[in-house]
């Protein structure tokens, strides 16, 4: 069963108000700032659904999921996202993990800009990717939005950022989302 844009925040408005991992700031606050961080890049409407949505995974999580294994949220939201948002959505949300992995191959850098927690998920996520795994992520039609979503995933981790709220995200949700009863009559 897809969500509804009023389910996904009051998801985010309830589940979200927990700590985003070991990192300062709450899953809320972390998905308000990746969207805000996507605006500011000039990001499209579908882009920054991508990123306000990208963690909406851990939110769907069971309790005993947190067992110290990759939990595979990027692919949790996925059914509840389906036939509601398009693929320019959905894409960078799937591919996000892959992302970091494919950063961490490339740029010879991006490792230590890592927080603990982003290393640390890393290693359950499979880490680095080989040259093979280069080459089939760049294959992918989405891998380089799911880059541009990895680096402000990497950044929204500011607990003293400012952001606009729901009301202003819930818009571009309803933007970008295929079935709204206004889209439907116009």
């Amino acid at each position: 069963m897809a969500l509804t844009v009023a389910q996904i925040v009051q998801l985010y408005r309830t589940e979200g108000a927990a700590r985003y991992g070991m990192e300062a700031v709450s899953q809320e606050q972390h998905a308000l700032q990746c969207a805000q961080l996507a605006e500011q890049a000039g990001a499209g409407v579908a882009l920054v659904a991508a990123a306000l949505l990208h963690d909406l995974g851990h939110l769907l999580a069971l309790p005993e999921s947190a067992t110290g294994k990759d939990d595979l949220h990027e692919y949790r939201a996925l059914p509840f996202l389906r036939g509601e948002y398009p693929e320019a959505v959905l894409q960078p949300v799937r591919l996000h993990v892959a992302a970091k992995r494919y950063l961490c191959a490339t740029q010879a850098d991006y490792w230590d800009s890592l927080s603990q927690a982003s290393k640390h998920s890393l290693e359950l996520q499979g880490g680095p990717f080989s040259v093979d795994e280069v080459e089939q992520f760049l294959l992918e039609p989405h891998a380089l939005d799911a880059v541009s979503l990895r680096m402000w995933d990497d950044l929204a981790k500011d607990p003293l950022r400012v952001t606009p709220g729901w009301e202003h995200y819930r818009r571009v949700l309803e933007r970008v989302c295929l079935h709204q009863p206004e889209k439907l009559a116009a």
